[in-house]
């Protein structure tokens, strides 16, 4: 039986179906029949009437034209009489439409790995023309042409077609046809990619972002001022912004001497890294954490204990304090930016403000957001600060953002886009850590690239991170936070500031001191998908009724 492919097709004119049914009823069982087939080339787009593939014989392509066709003594092809006569070119559809489907099967490289062309032929039929015996035109033979006379034979004569036209080339096998029917359906189609989709949010939020750095030039006469924003609100950016603006200076306002500080490694590895290629005269005089400012002032913080709290936590501020009092004003800063605010304690202000030129009019910008304070530090600026709220989350899909709201008292608009629901994965605290790691696993097959995953836990740090702080030490393990390679393995703690796509958080604790504020943080990490894994007695219990209710826990 013929095999038709491309479904039930529809034709423009009747001689089309005349054509089509008696290709239908006398061509061999194993002809294939592909109707009114579309192909684009660079110079124009082609319909072919009807390709026949024959195993065992060839492929031709036929050109149908129905009415009174006649042919003038140029060799020119008319259709139709009287005042209705129209030029048709059916020898040069037929021939180039040939050439254009040849080609686009021979380029396919599936096709190339044969080495070897089949038979390829053109044919035109005429249903309702009678064609003479003896008809030929240069470019036209008789044995080209089908008449109306020639129908009940017209399978036989394309077989023909074949034969007479291209008889140096091969024939084509069974699986010659199946491979040109494969490649005609296309090739190297796109696959579903999640990166895609991210890639998009993110080019909205990143838009978004510089439409609220508008912010600065309104307020760029108050030199003092706090800017409070929720998780997602993008205050990073912005603060990284405005260090670049106050740097290189704009308009009236001359070029100043701009300190960008935080608290965390990982937040001041962001930092020089996307201030890594800017000019330098936009890029700050020192960006970077707090302990960093302090080995720029030639304070060694290196052979302290990490676990001397006294040190890192009092008698350091202090030493700054009076090395900052000290700076000659080419050292000193005409603006200081501090992001996440939030976790400096009270005498770690008094080196910044002391770092100022102009203690009293220098520039002090604060970022913070009181709902992230996960660190026991309840520390103010020590002066007056114009207080600007930044309301509208734009680095968190919607999903992401409804699931962490409850967590935080301000109401935020949602601006991030749509994604996918959260997912909630209950287990015991003692095996949080092994299904984490079984979703993160999950994340990588289902499309994530693992530079775009990380997992964090609100307990114990993973294994994973353990061995990397060991191997790289505390700046080698953040640099690794934008490998190109890896899952990240971090803690809530530490990536304030940090965002990545995709985030399994691990709660595999059972402690409450600042666990609903490092549940706020470590749920807003995730930009586009959030997995959150562990006891959902204990996550209610953190997070309040709302937060289970929209992680779906009962």
């Amino acid at each position: 039986m013929v095999r038709v492919v491309g479904g039930t097709p529809r034709f423009a004119h009747e001689s089309e179906r005349v054509v089509w049914e008696q290709l239908c009823r006398t061509a061999a069982d194993d002809t294939v029949l592909i109707p009114n087939l579309r192909l684009t080339s660079a110079l124009k787009d082609h319909e072919l009437d009807v390709v026949v593939l024959m195993p065992g014989v060839g492929i031709v392509v036929v050109e149908v034209k129905g009415g009174s066709v006649t042919v003038d003594a140029q060799g020119q092809w008319w259709t139709g009489g009287g005042t209705r006569r129209d030029r048709i070119r059916p020898v040069e559809q037929c021939r180039v439409g040939k050439y254009v489907l040849r080609e686009f099967v021979e380029e396919d490289p599936r096709w190339k790995a044969r080495h070897s062309r089949v038979r390829w032929g053109h044919a035109i039929v005429l249903p309702y023309t009678d064609v003479p015996d003896d008809f030929a035109t240069r470019e036209c033979p008789r044995w080209m042409v089908s008449g109306r006379g020639d129908l009940d034979d017209l399978a036989g004569r394309l077989r023909e077609v074949c034969a007479l036209q291209e008889n140096t080339q091969r024939v084509p096998n069974a699986d010659d046809v199946e491979l040109i029917l494969e490649i005609l359906t296309g090739r190297r189609f796109p696959v579903f990619d999640r990166t895609g989709e991210a890639d998009e949010r993110e080019a909205a939020a990143d838009r978004l972002t510089q439409e609220q750095a508008a912010l600065l030039s309104v307020t760029r006469l108050i030199r003092r001022m706090e800017i409070r924003g929720g998780a997602g609100s993008g205050k990073t950016i912005l603060a990284l912004t405005q260090a670049k603006d106050l740097t290189r200076g704009q308009g009236d306002r001359k070029a100043q001497r701009v300190a960008l500080v935080c608290y965390s490694i990982g937040l001041s590895q962001y930092f020089k890294r996307q201030l890594a290629g800017v000019p330098r005269n936009h890029r700050p005089a020192f960006a970077g954490s707090f302990e960093d400012l302090a080995n720029e002032w030639g304070i060694d913080t290196a052979s302290h204990d990490r676990n001397d709290a006294d040190f890192w936590e009092r008698d350091l501020a202090a030493r700054m304090t009076e090395v900052a009092a000290g700076l000659p004003d080419g050292k000193k800063f005409d603006a200081v930016i501090v992001d996440e605010a939030q976790d400096f304690a009270d005498h770690w202000w008094h080196p910044l403000m002391k770092a100022l030129r102009d203690e009293d009019e220098g520039g002090l910008f604060v970022y913070s957001d009181e709902n992230q304070r996960i660190f026991a530090r309840f520390g103010q600026p020590p002066v007056p600060l114009v207080p600007l709220v930044l309301d509208h989350n734009l680095r968190n899909t919607q999903q992401i953002a409804r699931a962490f709201g409850p967590l935080a008292p301000m109401r935020m608009q949602l601006r991030g886009g749509p994604g996918t629901e959260v997912r909630f994965v209950p287990c015991r605290t003692d095996e949080a850590i092994s299904t984490a790691d079984d979703h993160v696993d999950q994340l990588l097959n289902e499309g994530w690239q693992p530079q775009h995953v990380a997992l964090l836990t609100l307990g114990s740090r993973h294994p994973a991170q353990v061995e990397r702080q060991q191997a790289d030490g505390h700046v080698g393990y953040w640099r690794s936070f934008w490998d190109d390679e890896d899952v990240f393995y971090g803690h809530v703690l530490g990536c304030k500031g940090l965002e990545r796509r995709a985030v399994v958080l691990c709660v595999n604790t059972t402690n409450p001191d600042r666990a609903r504020e490092m549940l706020h943080v470590g749920m807003s990490r995730a930009t586009d998908e959030l997995v959150v894994v562990g006891d959902p007695d204990f996550i209610r219990e953190i997070g309040g009724t709302q937060v289970a209710h929209r992680l779906g826990i009962d």
